[in-house]
């Protein structure tokens, strides 16, 4: 059950109106359908990824996928009349429901040995999809960039506003650590610090990126936490999806490839208000020394 995401793709052939199933119209490839709500323009094909509203039952009773969202891709049809030739027939916006063959979709979409002997061959599959958006799998690195980065910012702004206390004393600290010594820096619109100490080659990395980065990580007073330097291998990590701190995401994809600087991290764009490891305390403003070695 849990391949469901193996699924999706086809295409409209002519229907009958007579059907067993009432509201419901008929492929000729045996694919039942009825639409609640339809739209215009372009539809899906092999190979996009949607981003889809989905459930499936077996007789409006027991639930095979449970009421969710995902991303899945369009592929060719396993079978005449399955669920991705019903997908392709959508447009963005579409809600639609779909009843298919319950025994070709167990074997050979759900990929089980045979139909699980609580259903029979006359048991309804039914699917139920809201198709919220597709594109083409090379824009899903970007697209999901642009979300975390959303979220991130979202859930900074609610940091901030819970805790304006912490907040206040975190980036007076950062300010004074700068005017202390002499960094003369503008901030990005985040709040972020960069320095470059040493040129790259011009050429920048994007949101989806392998990057390959040595850093030291330390505290405003000196201390050092991490040190990918010491340990004589760079981290790799794909760019702007999450996977570091958000100061991260975005200070590398500030810098070229060979390129060497300094970012001044406020703790809203480092741990937050988490503990991270012995040494970096909730509300830790951070510095890193880093250096962007490659990219792909």
């Amino acid at each position: 059950m849990a391949a469901l995401a193996m699924m999706m793709m086809g295409t409209l052939s002519a229907c009958t109106e007579n059907t067993p199933y009432p509201g419901y119209k008929q492929t000729a490839t045996g694919l039942y359908y009825q639409f609640f709500s339809q739209n215009e323009g372009e539809q899906p094909k092999v190979g996009d990824l949607m981003d889809l509203g989905i459930s499936c039952t077996v007789n409006d009773t027991t639930i095979i996928v449970p009421n969710t969202t995902n991303t899945l891709p369009l592929e060719a049809p396993l079978f005449a009349g399955d669920i991705y030739e019903g997908l392709a027939m959508m447009h963005r916006g579409d809600s639609a429901s779909f009843i298919v063959n319950i025994d070709s979709t167990f074997i050979k979409m759900f990929h089980q040995p045979s139909l699980p002997a609580e259903f029979s061959s006359t048991d309804v599959l039914r699917f139920e999809i809201r198709l919220d958006d597709f594109y083409p799998e090379s824009e899903y690195a970007v697209r999901l960039g642009a979300k975390i980065k959303k979220d991130m910012e979202a859930r900074i702004e609610k940091m901030k506003s819970d805790h304006p206390e912490e907040t206040a004393a975190a980036a007076q600290q950062l300010t004074e650590y700068l005017a202390n010594n002499k960094i003369n820096a503008e901030p990005t619109a985040s709040g972020l610090y960069y320095v470059m100490t040493q040129e790259g080659n011009g050429e920048k990395p994007e949101v989806g990126q392998m990057a390959q980065v040595h850093y030291t990580g330390m505290l405003l007073d000196g201390t050092v936490f991490d040190s990918s330097v010491e340990r004589g291998e760079p981290i790799s990590f794909p760019l702007g999806v999450g996977q570091v701190i958000p100061g991260w995401d975005e200070g590398i994809m500030l810098m070229s490839k060979g390129e060497k600087g300094v970012l001044y991290i406020p703790y809203y764009l480092a741990y937050g208000d988490r503990q991270a490891g012995d040494k970096i305390t909730p509300y830790s403003n951070l510095i890193f020394e880093v250096e962007l070695v490659d990219f792909q």
